[in-house]
Order: structure tokens, then C-alpha cells, then sequence
């Protein structure tokens, strides 16, 4: 049985990596693997009905990440329609490529640490939009901003996924992750900033700003309100979740519920005509939906590999192959550009108890480094390529020739500079 799951992902994954040579959007392969994978377990269950119930968990926790999905992109897209971002796009004057680069870059790393590396990745992707018409060169930036996505949410307790796992599972405390991280994180940004200033001091091309379409109907005042007020929603969710203790996707929905009742009120005294092309319904229509549907797909897989039991079995593996926690989690870091941090973590936090690693432990700490940063080798490595992918429809093999390099080159110097410190 365990064959034919990774067998059916297997198959699913190499779809997608060559997703343009075929002409085949990435989410069919991924839905189809999905499914797939949770019938071979159907099949070979001896038990059903606990099949069953572990599928319906899985549900809850990709739901969750689903929703939260979104609802970030409908706020994020309804801040764009009312051009609430040319309150940071007027104020970046430079057009110099490289100083450019790094002004996103950095931007990047301390929004993703304040909001999460999702949400500013959809952010800065729509930001760069605006900022730089030329496509190939706007995909270089979107690749080191997914870089610096990650890298940023690796301090910070509630800025990645698995960094807001291990805390919640007493792993690693809030104070003790900023000050030990922060500063490997920032060299796994560096090195790849200093590399391509480098190389893009080459090249001619300038980024040329792209002149937005002024639509009537939205007012400087509106777009303040509506920027602000956004921006302080994204920001509000990780707030709302230490005071309520609910998932991240509540505080997203309240955000949107807010949202939503606030722009109703702003328009509600236009035409109708005018009017729609500002409501919530008209941005969710504009939402990327095939990327939610993909990402859908490709959790479910993993899902499934996680309910065989193959990943536990592979660190299980990994752990007697390699000898000192932090070969470990460098191994472990790497794998997570290939399969889902989630479940890394997850395993690892099954397999490791407090008694023996206690509350940060360097094994947790360089954990959330490594699992945090190591997906940005591969575009569907974490949740902002993910999500990059989806919005600039970037091809697989085309950010393994420019950006995988980058990555690595970055996640070996920030691992190093952890060590020494």
C-alpha cells in the first residue's frame, strides 16, 4: 500500500514540475494526486470508518489554511482595486534595479515577521506588480521575495507555520526564537541580496513603473481608509489569536467581516454600476482560484503520506543515518522543499519529547531555521512560493535554474552562522 501512495504522489509531482512542457495547469495533477493517494489508503484500509476519520481531520487542518488563504487574498486584492497600495508605491522614488531589490527584499523579511510569510508574500507579489512591468525581471524579484518570505518568518513565532507549531507545542518560547534566529535569518536573505546585486549590476534592464488605471469611484481619502484599515486587519491576526486562542483562518475571517461591512459603507451612497466593482464579492471573483484548488491537492497528498505513516518512518531513518541535531535538521530543512514542513515538524515533534529535548533546545530551535527556510529551494517548497507560483504563474523549472541556487546558497550560510553563534 505504501508504495502505490508515494508511488500516486510520485507521479502527481512530476506532473506538476512540468506543468508548461505538458500544457497542463499544475491543479488537476494535484487534485487528481490527492485524491488518488486517500483511495489507495480506502482500498487497503482494514478499518474504514478510521480512514474516513482521518481524512475528515486532515480536512479540518487544510480547511484552515484554505480559508485563511482566502480571505488574505481578498483583503489583500481589495486594498489593490481601491489602489490603496500607491501609498507605498509613491513613496519608492528609486528605479535603480539593485537598490530596488533590496528595498523589496527587506521590506519582505520584517512584514513576514509582523504578518507571515503567506500573507506578505501575496503582499509585496501584488507590490511588485505595480512596481516592475518587465515580466522576467519582476520573476527574479518575486523569487528572492519569496527568499526573504521565509527567512523572515523563521524568527518570528507567529511568522511561519511551523515556527507557530513548535511554539504552540512548548518546543521554543517567543523571546528565545527572535534573539538566536534573527540574525541567521538575515544572513539567508544577505547572501542572496549580495549575490544578485552582483549579477544585476549587468544587466541594463530598469525596472519601469507601471501606471495604474485611475477607476472612478475611489476617492484619496477611501484609499487610506481602505489601506490602512487592511494593513491593520492582516496585522490584528496573529493578535486575535494569542487573545482567543482559535486558529489563524477566525482572525482572517473577522478581518474580511470587518472589511467587508466598512467598504459597504464607503460605497454606499454611489451607483450601482460603480459600486460592484468595489464589494467583496467582485474581489473574491478575482481571487486565483486554481492556486487554492492546487494547494488543496497537493496537502491532501501529503496527508496521506503523513496517515501511512512514511514520513515518521523516514525521519526515523534520517535520524540513525545522521549522527548531531544539527546534520539533522539541515537534512530535515532540505526535505522540506520537497515534501511539506507541516508534517516535518509534526513528526519530529512525535518523535522527540520534552524530557529528553526540552524547551529551547537547540534541536527546536534550529528546527524552526531550517524547516522555515528550507523550502525556498523549491517553488512549491512552502506556502509563499506556493502562493507566488499561483499569482505570477511561475514555471518550476524556470525558478530551479535562477532562484534554487540562491536559496540554498542562503539557507547553508544562515545554518553556519547559527552554528557560530
Amino acid at each position: 500500500m505504501e508504495i502505490l501512495v508515494v508511488l500516486a504522489f510520485a507521479i502527481a509531482y512530476i506532473l506538476i514540475i512540468f506543468e508548461h512542457p505538458l500544457k497542463i495547469n499544475k491543479s488537476g495533477p494535484a487534485l487528481i494526486g490527492g485524491v488518488i493517494t486517500w483511495t489507495i489508503l480506502a482500498k487497503f484500509s482494514t478499518d474504514l470508518h478510521l480512514t474516513n476519520e482521518h481524512l475528515i481531520s486532515h480536512l479540518g487542518e487544510i480547511s484552515e489554511i484554505l480559508l485563511f488563504l482566502m480571505g488574505a487574498m481578498a483583503i489583500v486584492e481589495l486594498i489593490d482595486t481601491h489602489e490603496g497600495f500607491d501609498i507605498i508605491i509613491n513613496r519608492i522614488k528609486t528605479r535603480h534595479t539593485v537598490k530596488l531589490l533590496w528595498i523589496t527584499s527587506i521590506l519582505t523579511f520584517f512584514l513576514s515577521a509582523i504578518l507571515d510569510n503567506l500573507t506578505t508574500t501575496i503582499v509585496m507579489v501584488t507590490l511588485l506588480r505595480k512596481l516592475v512591468e518587465d515580466k522576467k525581471l519582476r520573476l527574479y524579484f518575486t523569487g528572492l521575495v519569496i527568499i526573504a518570505a521565509n527567512a523572515g518568518g523563521a524568527w518570528s513565532p507567529i511568522g511561519d507555520v511551523t515556527t507557530t507549531m513548535l511554539w504552540i507545542g512548548n518546543q521554543i518560547s517567543a523571546l528565545k526564537v527572535i534573539t538566536d534566529l534573527i540574525i541567521p535569518s538575515f544572513v539567508c536573505l544577505l547572501v542572496p541580496l549580495i549575490y544578485s546585486s552582483f549579477r544585476l549590476s549587468k544587466i541594463s534592464t530598469k525596472p519601469q513603473f507601471v501606471k495604474n488605471k485611475t477607476e472612478e469611484g475611489s476617492s484619496k481619502i477611501e484609499r487610506n481608509i481602505v489601506f490602512f484599515l487592511g494593513v491593520g486587519l492582516l496585522m490584528m491576526v496573529p493578535v486575535f489569536k494569542t487573545i482567543s486562542h482559535l486558529p489563524p483562518f477566525m482572525g482572517i475571517l473577522l478581518g474580511l467581516g470587518i472589511f467587508w461591512i466598512t467598504i459597504e459603507i464607503l460605497h454606499r451612497n454611489k451607483q450601482e454600476e460603480i459600486r460592484n466593482k468595489y464589494t467583496v464579492a467582485y474581489a473574491i471573483r478575482r481571487i486565483d482560484l486554481p492556486s487554492i484548488l492546487f494547494f488543496a491537492g497537493i496537502l491532501l497528498s501529503i496527508s496521506a503520506l503523513q496517515t501511512t505513516g512514511i514520513l515518521v518512518n523516514l525521519a526515523n531513518v534520517i535520524q540513525k543515518a545522521l549522527p548531531g541535531d544539527y546534520l539533522l535538521n539541515i537534512t530535515i530543512g532540505l526535505f522540506s522543499a520537497i515534501i511539506d514542513n507541516v508534517p516535518l515538524v509534526a513528526a519530529a515533534q512525535g518523535m522527540f519529547d520534552l524530557s529528553t529535548y526540552p524547551t529551547d533546545h537547540s534541536l527546536w530551535i534550529f528546527m524552526a531555521y531550517c524547516t522555515g527556510t528550507g523550502g525556498s529551494a523549491l517553488i512549491i517548497g512552502s506556502a509563499a512560493g506556493v502562493a507566488a507560483m499561483g499569482m505570477e504563474k511561475i514555471n518550476f523549472i524556470w525558478y530551479l535554474k535562477h532562484i534554487s541556487f540562491l536559496a540554498l546558497l542562503g539557507y547553508f550560510a544562515g545554518a553556519v552562522a547559527y552554528i557560530l553563534l
